[in-house]
C-alpha cells in the first residue's frame, strides 16, 4: 500500500499576519478603529488620567487599585528599585563589554544576572503569587539597570534610585542625576503608560513562547528584549528625529519627502502594521508636544502635514499616518532624554506588558510548538559516500 507522505499544503500568511494564536485578557488593538485598550479600559484614557503604578497594577493584577492599595503597591515597587549587591558589582563589566551596542543590549545580560540574584525559579515550578512577585521585582529593577548601564557607558557613576519619587520621575532622576521637572516627568509617564502593551507584537509573542516552556521570568524578559532590539520593532523613535534633522526647515520638507518616497525609501515614523487610521498613541503624544511648543514641534507638525500630503498623492488608497515613534521621539527629546535611551525607555514601559502576558501564558500548561512546511528537495535521498 502506498503512503502519501506529503502534508496538505496550508497557506500561511507571511509573518503570521492575522493568525490568532491564543486568547488573552491583557488587552487588544483594534486597528481599523484606531483604538487599543488594557484590560477593559482605553489605554489612551489611562495615560491621560492615571499614574504609571496604577496601570502597572491593572496589567499584572487585573484591576485598577483602590486608593489604599495604590499607595501600598507604589511603595512596594519603589522598594524593589534597588539592585542586589551582586548585580551592582557586575554592571561596570557589562557596560564596558557593550560600550558599542548600548544599554538595551546590556539589559539582556543584566536581566539574567538579576534573575539569578533574586532566585527566580521556572514559572512551571511556581504558583501565581510568586510569578507576579517575580515580574514586579524585575519591572521595578529595569529602569535602574538601564540608567546605570547608560551612565557607566559614559564614565559616570550610577545614580541610586529614590523611593520618594513616582516611577517615571525616578527614572528621569536616575538618568540625569537631577530633580526632574514635574511637567516633563508627567509627559514621560504618559508616554510610558501609552506603550506598556500593544497586542501580540514580536517581543510580546517571544515572551509568551519562552513562558510556555516554563522558563523563569528573567529568561522570558531577556528574550523579549532581544526581539525588541531589532530595528524593525523598537528602533524607530530616534530614526524619526533623524528625518527632522535631515529636513531642517519646513521649506525643505516637500522636496525631501517626495525624493525619498519616489526612491522607494521608508519615511520613518509613518505607517503601522495594524492601524488603518491614525495611531491613537501618536495623537496623544502630538497633544503633549504641542503643549510644550517651540521650533522643533512646529517643524514636526509641518513635516507631518507634508508627508501625509505626498503619501496621499503618490500612494493613493493607502492610509499612512504618523505612528507612535514619530511624536515619541519629539516628546522624549523635549524632556531631555538622549536618543540612545529612546528604545530603552520604551523597554522600561513594555516590560510591564510583557510581564502580564508571561503571567497569562504561565497559567496554560501547553507549550507553544508550531510546525514549519518543508519546501526543500524531496526526501529520502541517498547519502553520498564520504570523500
Amino acid at each position: 500500500m502506498s503512503v502519501n507522505r506529503t502534508a496538505p499544503r496550508v497557506e500561511v500568511p507571511r509573518g503570521l499576519a492575522g493568525v490568532v494564536v491564543t486568547d488573552t485578557r491583557v488587552g487588544d488593538v483594534r486597528g481599523v478603529e484606531g483604538f487599543y485598550h488594557y484590560r477593559q479600559y482605553s489605554a489612551v484614557e489611562l495615560a491621560r488620567t492615571r499614574g504609571f503604578e496604577d496601570v502597572w497594577h491593572l496589567l499584572v493584577h487585573g484591576t485598577l487599585p483602590e486608593p489604599g492599595r495604590a499607595a501600598s503597591f507604589a511603595a512596594e515597587t519603589a522598594r524593589l528599585r534597588r539592585l542586589p549587591r551582586e548585580v551592582r558589582a557586575a554592571l561596570p563589566a557589562v557596560a564596558a563589554a557593550g560600550r558599542g551596542s548600548g544599554p538595551l543590549a546590556g539589559l539582556r545580560t543584566a536581566l539574567s544576572l538579576l534573575g539569578a540574584a533574586r532566585g527566580f525559579r521556572p514559572v512551571y515550578d511556581t504558583d501565581p503569587d510568586q510569578r507576579r512577585a517575580d515580574t514586579v521585582a524585575a519591572c521595578a529593577a529595569v529602569p535602574t539597570l538601564l540608567t546605570a548601564l547608560y551612565r557607566l557607558g559614559r564614565g559616570l557613576d550610577p545614580v541610586e534610585p529614590r523611593t520618594d519619587l513616582p516611577h517615571a520621575a525616578n527614572y528621569l532622576y536616575m538618568l540625569t542625576g537631577e530633580e526632574p521637572d514635574p511637567r516633563r516627568a508627567r509627559a514621560v509617564e504618559q508616554y510610558l503608560i501609552s506603550t506598556i502593551d500593544h497586542g501580540f507584537n514580536a517581543s510580546t509573542f517571544t515572551a509568551r513562547v519562552i513562558a510556555s516552556t516554563g522558563a523563569d521570568v528573567a529568561a522570558c524578559l531577556a528574550g523579549a528584549v532581544g526581539a525588541l532590539s531589532g530595528p524593525l520593532h523598537g528602533g524607530a523613535p530616534s530614526r524619526a528625529l533623524d528625518t527632522l534633522d535631515a529636513i531642517g526647515t519646513p521649506d525643505r520638507a516637500d522636496a525631501w519627502i517626495r525624493e525619498r518616497v519616489l526612491a522607494g525609501d521608508r519615511v520613518m515614523g509613518f505607517g503601522h502594521a495594524v492601524y488603518r487610521t491614525e495611531d491613537p498613541r501618536s495623537r496623544m503624544l502630538r497633544e503633549i508636544a504641542l503643549g510644550f511648543g517651540g521650533p522643533r514641534v512646529d517643524l514636526a507638525v509641518e513635516v507631518e502635514r507634508h508627508v501625509e500630503a505626498v503619501l496621499t498623492e503618490l500612494k493613493p488608497g493607502r492610509e499612512l499616518h504618523t505612528n507612535v515613534e514619530y511624536y515619541a521621539g519629539v516628546v522624549m527629546e523635549l524632556c531631555g532624554l538622549p536618543r540612545e535611551m529612546f528604545t530603552p525607555t520604551f523597554a522600561a514601559a513594555r516590560v510591564v506588558g510583557w510581564s502580564a502576558n508571561i503571567l497569562e501564558q504561565a497559567a496554560d500548561p501547553k507549550i507553544i510548538r508550531p510546525v514549519a512546511r518543508y519546501v526543500g528537495p524531496r526526501p529520502p535521498v541517498a547519502v553520498p559516500p564520504a570523500p
